[in-house]
């Protein structure tokens, strides 16, 4: 059975890959602060050797380290999931949210991705996806820092795709409107709705749906897809 390493595995979204993945992939599943959560939701999973959990910090300089240490093997497809938005006027953004968000979107997939590449040049073989945002192609206010990241990973993904290509390595991101998740459910009733109305299709996404979309690029019926960023909005914000 092929092996996929998914970070961010305990948030909606990425509980919803793992879901998805679990009966195709030999899976370890990254997350930072809710191994339990993991441990609960897939114990029959994690019991027949199937699923595996790694808990690592990818928000400080060490989680890259900390994360792979725990792989023995350079997985088939790489997910990378793990994220957080952060809502605020650029102005008052500190520099330790700074360090912090550009850890955990930009330098510390890159590296991941650095590291393992040459495992995956070798078997002329590799899988990477990343899930980023519409807020990277589109821009957002009161989320600059959080746009911008994304937007770095976009180019991230277009670039690595046109480098890894001839030796048959898949690169594409994916990038999610609003979904429906904890985050969202933060808003007011009146806010929600509000954004509802902007979106063609009249309602959020729903994780399994962006599950869906990564199932399909992690597939061989996607075997001619780099370099692309897939938006899945419901026709919201479509660059």
């Amino acid at each position: 059975m092929k092996k996929a390493l998914i970070t961010g595995a305990s948030g909606e979204i990425g509980t919803a890959i793992v879901e998805c993945l679990r009966n195709e992939y030999e899976i370890y599943a990254h997350t930072f602060q809710k191994k339990d959560f993991l441990q609960t939701k897939f114990a029959s999973e994690i019991q027949g050797g199937s699923i595996h959990i790694v808990k690592a910090d990818l928000s400080i300089s060490t989680g890259v380290a900390d994360l792979l240490q725990q792989i023995p093997c350079v997985p088939d497809l790489l997910i990378y999931c793990a994220g957080k938005e952060l809502y605020e006027l650029f102005t008052d953004t500190s520099e330790h949210e700074y360090a912090k968000m550009l850890k955990l979107h930009v330098e510390n997939p890159m590296k991941i991705v650095q590291q393992m590449l040459p495992s995956m040049i070798a078997k002329k073989y590799g899988n990477i996806i990343l899930v980023s945002s519409v807020w990277g192609q589109v821009g957002a206010s009161c989320e600059v820092l959080y746009a911008t990241c994304k937007g770095a990973q976009q180019a991230f993904v277009k670039s690595l795709a046109k480098e890894t290509a001839p030796s048959g390595i898949r690169v594409n991101a994916v990038a999610p409107g609003v979904v429906d998740t904890r985050m969202i459910r933060d808003f007011t009733e009146e806010e929600q709705k509000k954004l509802i109305e902007e979106i063609p299709m009249g309602r959020f996404a729903q994780p399994n749906e962006i599950a869906e979309v990564i199932r399909f690029l992690s597939s061989d019926l996607s075997s001619y897809m780099t370099g692309s960023v897939v938006t899945v909005s419901g026709g919201w914000q479509i660059p």
